[in-house]
């Protein structure tokens, strides 16, 4: 699949200028190469993942963290490795903590199994669980470049003592994961990122940091950026006018850096459960589609004060291509793992 180039240069023409972070979700690579998945660029030539995200424009990984998973994907050990790979063709790495032994999401924030079942032992907790991973990538010589202290956590974290009926106990461990990293012997430190999903929902975003912070145990020093969802298939309210709106307000309102930390566009969309909002429903389900798409989200980022990234989530991991959406596929590579001429957007973004 490939795309004219002068179309490509006219759809990336209109973009504010270049982000601080152009990054992907790779996750999922290692899990993927022992299925047996090789990846190749765009002209079928075979290469490690990370050499081909650098060699078309992307500067910065994102990886999930679990805490104790039964398989072992996703641990501390699979991401140092992971991590390992990205510092070796300089990429920076952002770490997300998940907070739990699998998925954390709106819908899923299970506290880790044999973690403490009251708020005084399970701040405390986290707090030194935070501490020593952060303390195990200074000792790998990883210095990640951000650190997100929860996953989509708009419903809280460490259910059930940190869902949203108890602001005050979100607030404490907030503060925890925040000095956990603080404490450590990264050096320099990393940014630390709050990350809830809808970010095009100003009401959503606007509710959940007054509500955390009014407590007055999580402090605006405690954290230098906000990261945000953003997907288009899950509501046709979620148009790139309400992204803009709701960045613009949390930005003149707190005063942070924020960046679109998850979004994706399918090539292949055949039966999808919402409609799509209208701003982006002109857009054709393929590799052109996405770097039409990501360079308007790019250009909603890039048009904010302090608007510095975006990441498209999993883009390689083919063994789940509609990556948890209505769509059949939403990745940047094809089935046999080549590299669709969608990937290269990064370059300019």
């Amino acid at each position: 699949m490939r795309l004219n180039v002068s179309a490509l240069l006219l759809s990336l023409a209109t973009a504010a200028g270049a982000l601080q972070y152009k990054g992907v979700d790779w996750s999922s690579v290692i899990v993927e190469e022992r299925a047996g998945v090789r990846y190749k660029n765009v002209n079928g030539q075979e290469k490690p993942l990370e050499q081909i995200l650098v060699e078309n424009g992307v500067n910065t990984v994102r990886q999930r963290v679990w805490v104790n998973p039964r398989d072992g994907n996703y641990n501390l050990d699979y991401n140092i490795q992971l991590a390992r790979r990205a510092k070796a063709v300089g990429l920076g790495v952002y770490v997300d903590f998940h907070y739990s032994d699998t998925w954390a999401d709106p819908a899923h924030q299970t506290t880790p199994a044999g973690w403490p079942s009251d708020i005084n032992n399970l701040a405390w907790k986290l707090y030194n669980y935070t501490l020593d991973v952060s303390n195990r990538f200074a000792d790998a010589g990883i210095q990640p470049t951000i650190m997100s202290i929860g996953n989509e956590i708009t419903q809280g974290l460490l259910w059930p003592l940190g869902k949203t009926n108890n602001w005050g106990n979100i607030a404490r461990l907030l503060n925890s994961a925040a000095w956990g990293i603080k404490d450590s012997k990264l050096n320099p430190k990393p940014k630390i990122m709050v990350h809830l999903d809808n970010g095009w929902n100003w009401d959503t975003q606007n509710w959940w940091y007054t509500n955390v912070l009014n407590q007055g145990s999580f402090l605006m020093s405690d954290f230098d950026m906000m990261g945000v969802s953003f997907y288009p298939f899950y509501s046709d309210r979620a148009s790139l006018d309400s992204l803009r709106s709701s960045l613009n307000n949390m930005v003149s309102r707190w005063g942070k850096e924020v960046a679109v930390v998850e979004t994706n566009w399918p090539t292949s969309c055949p039966y999808p459960r919402y409609a799509f909002p209208a701003d982006v429903r002109n857009l054709p389900f393929s590799a052109a589609g996405q770097v039409e798409y990501i360079t308007r989200v790019a250009n909603v980022v890039s048009s904010v004060n302090r608007g510095v990234g975006l990441f498209y989530w999993e883009p390689a991991w083919i063994h789940n291509a509609n990556l948890g959406s209505s769509c059949a596929d939403n990745t940047m590579f094809t089935q046999q793992g080549q590299a669709l001429s969608s990937l290269s957007v990064f370059r300019r973004i």
